[in-house]
This record gives structure tokens, C-alpha cells and sequence, in this order.
């Protein structure tokens, strides 16, 4: 079988560029994948995207594989997926945010409206111009703007079951799968727990709290910090290390950073191979997500890898992990042991202050909750895991036809020859030179 794969790759600051450098090698044990990306100089060993339309022509590819997501480096896709149907793999299952960004950055107003009104066709007309004049941000997440991709997928698939049913239920008729999200373990290098610590000043017997990620308000860094100054006033050793790139983004996440004080150390941006000496400077991990895009955290699954407790939001596709109430203290799943302190939203600042108090001061727990998570990514989100899903769905993918569709939005069919053919007309040249017999 052989495969195009589009997506981001390193040293593309990505999450899914990571995933992609990690499962491709992988599959291509018995499959050939070649990969097209958006800036081949950054990424030498695949292909300018603008070169799959002749190597495709030339040799098909037996199936496309559109890994998407709502970070800019993923915008190139969207000129490809609904000329060359495939397999649509959904890390955010909301896209409202990449596509209002591409479009209304362009100035491309009249397309974003086609494409939200066929997206949804029951939104209150005038919804649109709200974000057309600029007054976008959490709002985005209420509409998914998935349906271009749904309708013209050979397949869609995402890494949680939940988001497979809701979706399966929006879009009838659409073969939609659920494959496993899985990752490496970061082994840390000798003696990185004191050598981290001892480079950001974290005192060697600090209790060390760690947020990894990109720096957006999304993940709830505004909440963390407060609980940080409560544990600080009442005299508990807490530090805080935020690692990842807030780069342009001076959001309210990056500035509750910026203000935070000396109990937080913000590392930034680091690399791939070197997350595995972070989660060692680290005795538990904060995994906090709120707006979602119902996206599944490949950052969470590497701190349970990596045997640290973690706390996660209480979101509704997430039921399904084993956690632990803050407030109460009792477990979610009776029969299941705890994998992760989980935080109820609407009481996010109590909860989360009581379950960072608990783990700082006692051992046991962040003990058992590290052992039990550890467990829970190696029964299923290894990516021995993730790849043995893949084969299967590449397969069944490949197998289905393209679908027929007719009504999409214009900026999606037109060929854009437009201005060409009219100069050439006024020079008297005729650029159509195949024509139809008859």
C-alpha cells in the first residue's frame, strides 16, 4: 500500500508534527508512506506539498492521509482534501478556529460565510458577521466547521470514542473510527532531576507541580497560578515549571505566567528529546484543558508514561478515564483503579487547589496514582497500540470509494483561472487546447 501523508513534522514546533515523526516510521515497516508538507526546507525528508498533484498523477497513491488540527501549519491541507478525498484523522474535533483564521486573515470574507453557512446551515444568519468583524476567540468553539471534511472523507477517524458517536450522530452516513492515541516514554537522562532543577532554581526539596504545552489560557495557567499562591501563603514548598512555547501568544495564559512570581519557572520551548528530563524535575503534572476542542492530550498520556500523577479537567468525553473527585475524594470507576485527580469546571478553583494540596503533601498518593497511570498507557496508548489501529483503519480505508459530493462551497471547486484565462482572451490566445470531440 502506498500512502500520502500530510502533515507537520519536526523541527515544526507541533504536537502532531511529533506524532507523525513517531507513528510514520512505523507503518512504513510494511507500507510505503511518502509525506508533503507545507516547508520542505524545514523538514528535508518529505516531499512540497505542491509536488503530490504530479507524483499522484504519475503514480496514484492508494489512500490520503490528512492528519489535521487547528494550528496554522495545517492550513496547506485544506487545498488537497476535497480534490483528493481520504482518510481525515481529527485531532481537534472543532476546526472553527483554523478555518476563521486562514479565511478572514486573507480578507477572504464572502468564503468564510460559504463555508460556515454549509457547515451549519441552522445558525442564525447573522452569526457569521461576528466573526467577520473580528470578534472571534472561545466563541469558535461552538461550531465545529467540520463539514467540508466529513462530507468528503473516504473515512474520518479520532482518538476517543465518545467523539466518534457525537460525531456519527452529526454526520449519518459517514464511516467515522476511533483509533487509539499512543506514545513513546521520554526516558530521562542520567541525573536530570538535579540538573533541571538546579538550572531553573528550583530548590532541591521543592514540591514541583509541571504544566507541558503550548502557553494559551486554554490551559487553564490562570487557575494553577492562583493555587500556586495559596499553597505559597500557607507555607507549602510548591514550585510550578511551564514547559512550552507561548510564542507570539501573549495570552491571559502566558501573562499569568509572566506575572507569577518566583515560584514559577517557565522553561519554554523544549525539545522533543529532552520533555523526558522536565517530567523528571516533576512530582506531578497539571493537565488542565478548558475551551476543549474535544482534542485527546498526547502531553497527558507522556506523563502517564513517564509514572507521574496527573490532574486533567472533568470534561465530558473523558469520562471514561478512572479519576478521582478532589472535593470528596472518591473514585470515579469503583471497579477501576484511579488514574488521574480529575477537576470539576464550574468549582475548578477550589477543586484544583485542594488536589494540588493533597499531592503535595502526600506521597502515597502521588505514588499509587503514578503506578496506576502508568499501567493505564501501557494496557492501551503505546504506539505498538496506535499502530496496529492504523493498519486496520489504512486498510478499511483505502477500501472505500470517494464520495460524490456536488453542492460545496465555491472556493472549494473553483479551478481560480479565472483572471488568467481573461488577460490571455485579450490577447486573442485560447488556453483551452483539449477539447471535448464534437
Amino acid at each position: 500500500m502506498r500512502l500520502a501523508w500530510f502533515s507537520p513534522l519536526p523541527p515544526i514546533r507541533s504536537g502532531i508534527a511529533d506524532y507523525s515523526a513517531d507513528i510514520v516510521p512505523r507503518l512504513r515497516v510494511d507500507r510505503a508512506v511518502d509525506c508533503f508538507v507545507d516547508q520542505p526546507s524545514a523538514s528535508p525528508a518529505a516531499f512540497n506539498a505542491h509536488d503530490f498533484v504530479w507524483k499522484h498523477r504519475r503514480e496514484p497513491y492508494d489512500l490520503v492521509v490528512y492528519q489535521l488540527g487547528n494550528a496554522a501549519c495545517h492550513d496547506y491541507m485544506w487545498a488537497y482534501l476535497a480534490r483528493y478525498p481520504g482518510l481525515a484523522v481529527l485531532h481537534d474535533a472543532r476546526l472553527h478556529h483554523a478555518r476563521a483564521r486562514r479565511l478572514l486573515h486573507a480578507k477572504r470574507f464572502d468564503d468564510y460565510r460559504a463555508e460556515f453557512w454549509y457547515d451549519h446551515p441552522d445558525a442564525r444568519r447573522d452569526v457569521v458577521e461576528y466573526a467577520v468583524e473580528g470578534l472571534g476567540g472561545p466563541i469558535y468553539y461552538f461550531w465545529r466547521m467540520l463539514g467540508v471534511i466529513m462530507r468528503t472523507a473516504r473515512m474520518a477517524a479520532v482518538h476517543n470514542a465518545r467523539v466518534a458517536a457525537e460525531l456519527a450522530e452529526e454526520y449519518p452516513g459517514v464511516p467515522i473510527a476511533t483509533v487509539r492515541m499512543g506514545v513513546a516514554p521520554s526516558p530521562p537522562s542520567a541525573g536530570a532531576r538535579e540538573r533541571v532543577r538546579a538550572e531553573l532554581g528550583v530548590p532541591p526539596d521543592a514540591i514541583v507541580f509541571a504544566a507541558f504545552g503550548r502557553v494559551t489560557a486554554e490551559k487553564r495557567l490562570a487557575a494553577i497560578v492562583r493555587a500556586m499562591a495559596t499553597l505559597a501563603a500557607e507555607g507549602c514548598p510548591a514550585h510550578l515549571l511551564v514547559i512550552g512555547d507561548s510564542g507570539d501568544n501573549r495570552d491571559a495564559g502566558a501573562g499569568a505566567v509572566d506575572r507569577a512570581g518566583r515560584r514559577v519557572h517557565a522553561a519554554g520551548h523544549v525539545p522533543h528529546e529532552a520533555i523526558g528530563d522536565y517530567l523528571s524535575a516533576a512530582d506531578a503534572c497539571l493537565c488542565l484543558r478548558w475551551p476543549t476542542a474535544q482534542e485527546t492530550s498526547a502531553s497527558w498520556l507522556r506523563c502517564l508514561a513517564a509514572a507521574r500523577p496527573t490532574v486533567i479537567s472533568d470534561l465530558a468525553h473523558l469520562v471514561d478515564i478512572p479519576s478521582i473527585d478532589p472535593r470528596t475524594w472518591k473514585p470515579s470507576h469503583r471497579s477501576q483503579q484511579p488514574v488521574a485527580i480529575a477537576i470539576d469546571l464550574l468549582d475548578e478553583d477550589r477543586a484544583l487547589l485542594e488536589a494540588m494540596r493533597r499531592l503535595a503533601a502526600d506521597a502515597r498518593l502521588r505514588d499509587e496514582l503514578a503506578e496506576a497511570g502508568r499501567a493505564f498507557w501501557a494496557a492501551g496508548h503505546t504506539l505498538d497500540a496506535m499502530a496496529g489501529d492504523y493498519r486496520r483503519l489504512l486498510d478499511d480505508a483505502a477500501g472505500r470509494p470517494a464520495p460524490i459530493v456536488r453542492d460545496l462551497p465555491p472556493h472549494f471547486t473553483h479551478d481560480y483561472t479565472g483572471l488568467a484565462r481573461d488577460i490571455a482572451r485579450r490577447f486573442g490566445v485560447d488556453v483551452d487546447i483539449i477539447r471535448s470531440a464534437g
